[in-house]
């Protein structure tokens, strides 16, 4: 089958950071589907495993954790899909990733895709919509109504691929007022569009920011990017027994600016399920269909914004290197082999 892989970390201007490759097709075990791979997008996580994680004993590494395709065969002990089946996922770290024609992943991190989406607009949603639906409802316990509330949530990076549908799912599945940051009028205007009823520019103090839209405090943060820069503000800004959820990787954060308001932090590590195998592994599976029916009737909406065009290596190192700028708005995607 054909594939990308890295076989060093080198920067992703590098003719040689991601390569065409040949490579044996996979195999499905007994929870497995063997799909093809129709549409990836890109994330942070592809970049930074890229950049980091060195490839065992020269082998040739594949990556890409999003995509949606066609199931072509079923392990022995599955149960949720058949052959011909429309799927999307996101995968799981420890085994190879997406960037190939055909890769193998357990069912039950698998959903069924939309039907109203095609490939494309499908692969740009598994892994933020995991993400976003896993920090809003199991981290933050946000009760999923949509009745009026007096609870506030400020999504900073909100222009991104996690903070394009964390805003949409906060806006359409919770009575929260949803104040998202971004720092560019094309971003701001994306973030509005997407439904957040106030954006302030994260590249002013989020605290005067926010006093001058008349939120001096708000019970939930979500912090997407640069959470070193911001945590000061999000300290101060987080209201009294008030919740952060945090999923980038910041060097170092003073957690005790919580302790005298009984503020708590949490991580969002979409991964972590199936890294660990955790009892609860099928919920990602669930949560993906109940996506897919939320974009189905017109809920949500795709978080698509750059088409790369064919899956290669040289789109896909172009998209690399897009992701690396920190200018994304959406999530860029490739299709077709």
């Amino acid at each position: 089958m054909k594939a990308i892989a890295y076989f060093q970390n080198l920067p992703a201007t590098d003719p040689q950071s991601l390569q065409d490759i040949t490579a044996a097709d996979p195999v499905p075990g007994d929870h497995d589907l063997l799909v093809e791979v129709k549409a990836i997008s890109v994330n942070p996580v592809d970049v930074k495993i890229r950049a980091n994680r060195k490839p065992k004993d020269g082998q040739p590494e594949i990556i890409g954790w999003d995509a949606a395709g066609i199931v072509r065969a079923v392990g022995a002990k599955t149960s949720l899909f058949k052959p011909g089946d429309r799927v999307w996922y996101a995968g799981a770290l420890t085994r190879p990733g997406a960037n190939s024609e055909l890769h193998v992943v357990d069912e039950r991190i698998v959903g069924r895709m939309p039907q109203s989406l095609d490939f494309a607009q499908a692969a740009a949603l598994p892994l933020t919509t995991i993400t976003a639906w896993e920090l809003l409802f199991d981290r933050l316990r946000v009760l999923d109504n949509a009745a009026p509330s007096q609870g506030t949530l400020l999504v900073i990076g909100a222009a991104g691929g996690v903070g394009s549908i964390l805003v949409q799912l906060a806006r359409q599945l919770t009575g929260l007022t949803v104040i998202g940051t971004a720092s560019r009028p094309e971003t701001q205007a994306w973030v509005r569009e997407l439904g957040a009823h106030h954006v302030i520019d994260h590249s002013k103090p989020l605290t005067e920011e926010l006093k001058r839209i008349g939120y001096p405090q708000v019970s939930f943060i979500a912090g997407l990017n640069q959470t070193d820069k911001h945590f000061a503000q999000m300290a101060e800004a987080v209201a009294p027994q008030g919740k952060i959820a945090l999923i980038d990787d910041p060097a170092a954060i003073d957690v005790r600016l919580l302790k005298g308001k009984s503020a708590s932090l949490h991580w969002e590590f979409m991964f972590a399920r199936p890294l660990h195998g955790t009892p609860d592994l099928i919920a990602q599976h669930e949560l993906l269909n109940q996506a897919a029916r939320l974009i189905d009737n017109g809920t949500l909406r795709t978080t698509l914004g750059e088409h790369y065009g064919k899956i290669n290596a040289e789109n896909l190192r172009r998209a690399h290197a897009f992701i690396e700028s920190g200018k994304a708005q959406g999530k860029v995607v490739l299709e077709g082999f």
